[in-house]
């Protein structure tokens, strides 16, 4: 049975440079000169020698692989976590991060090891549990290989949490898995990537966000502290809703439930906004629609909701295309394209969704305040043409 992380839903804003960088020395030192199982293999020095340890030697053991299988499973690791984290740390605080968890998790593996030690699995496990703490909700796209291929998305908690360090570094070692794995330097890795990384997070060297793991546990804190406080019926009660206070029937379950809801929402509404800052419109449109099954009365920041809903015109979803329309100017009303808007809105309602009576008070008020006279005429004749379709007089 084969499990592997093939990508991540993360968007990567900027190219990652000193990722790829790492990942092209990686390879070059293997092509020129080759690995450890190799005959013509010529960098015995820069092997990390527990027992007898150079201080080159914390830097180099790092770039070298013992076979091609060995540099192909940490390159592909180091592709699918790196990429975000190089761009969400930006390219020189990625790079001493990622020479710093290799030298940690050397000398975690040489406190209890004397045998010799390469590979950069060390520094890899520092980035996977780094994009852990910066990226803990998001999915993992995992590759599950037992007789068929199958993919499934897992979140990345569980897939680095529960599989990555538990199982393939605690609990497979113990029934016997390979001898000739570093496991000390793994575990060295995950705990000083995860840690320098909420240290980063703390003191805010790297960019906040609301679904960081700092930030989650900031929240589930306070809904602990707020739970407390308002475990006594009469006061929840009384912070609800004042002098006409009365007790709160709803269910434990109802409650969690509730604030399910609510983090679900959150999420997609961030996710949507990471799409459109990404220039992926179509994803954004595909979670919006998500969005509106939970919560129809949702609408999004301006810029947002407005690139939400020219997406959804573009590929020919015309009722998406005028909820999303209408949301827009329900909630901003007073907006610059303000007049645009009503009036495109007001064409999708006639034209391709008949909705006349729908359409005319939109198409009355794109006449009324069009700045052009080519656009009042626009709008003029599409009045024209829906009050016709009613049975009504036209109006000059």
């Amino acid at each position: 049975m084969l499990i592997l992380p093939i990508r991540t839903e993360t968007p990567i804003r900027g190219t990652p440079w000193v990722n790829y960088g790492l990942i092209a020395v990686n390879v070059l030192i293997v092509i020129l000169f080759g690995t450890s199982s190799d005959r013509r293999f010529a960098l015995e020095s820069w092997i990390l020698q527990p027992a007898w340890p150079s201080l080159h030697q914390f830097f180099t053991y790092q770039f070298l692989h013992g076979d091609h299988f060995h540099l192909i499973g940490n390159m592909l690791f180091l592709w699918v976590f790196g990429n975000s984290v190089n761009a969400k740390m930006g390219h020189v605080p990625y790079l001493l991060f990622y020479l710093s968890g290799g030298i940690l998790a050397a000398l975690g593996f040489a406190l209890t090891n004397d045998s010799p030690m390469l590979g950069a699995s060390g520094a890899i496990a520092a980035v996977t549990t780094a994009y852990l703490a910066l990226f803990p909700r998001s999915h993992v796209t995992v590759l599950f290989w037992f007789w068929i291929i199958r993919f499934y998305e897992v979140q990345a908690t569980i897939m680095i949490g529960l599989k990555i360090i538990l199982w393939d570094n605690i609990i497979a070692p113990s029934l016997g898995g390979p001898d000739n794995v570093a496991y000390g330097a793994h575990l060295a890795g995950y705990l000083v990537g995860f840690a320098g990384a909420m240290i980063l997070l703390l003191i805010r060297a790297v960019p906040r966000d609301q679904f960081d793991m700092l930030a989650l546990l900031k929240r589930w804190n306070q809904r602990r502290a707020f739970a407390a406080v308002l475990s006594d019926p009469k006061v929840r009660a009384q912070a609800e809703l004042g002098r006409v206070a009365r007790v709160d029937n709803r269910s434990a379950a109802e409650v969690a439930a509730d604030e399910a809801r609510m983090d679900e929402i959150t999420d997609l509404r961030t996710r949507i906004g990471d799409c459109i800052a990404a220039g992926d419109a179509g994803s954004a449109a595909t979670l919006y629609e998500q969005l509106m099954t939970i919560d129809a009365r949702q609408c999004l920041p301006e810029r947002v909701q407005l690139a939400v809903a020219r997406e959804f015109y573009a590929t020919g979803r015309f009722p998406q295309a005028a909820a999303a329309f209408d949301q827009y100017l329900k909630r901003y009303p007073h907006q610059a394209e303000d007049t645009e808007i009503r009036l495109l809105l007001g064409i999708i309602l006639a034209r391709d969704l008949r909705q006349y009576e729908t359409a005319e008070p939109y198409l009355a008020q794109a006449a009324e305040r069009a700045g052009t006279p080519s656009r009042r005429g626009l709008a003029e004749q599409w009045l024209r043409d829906v009050r016709a379709a009613l049975g009504r007089p036209a109006t000059g």
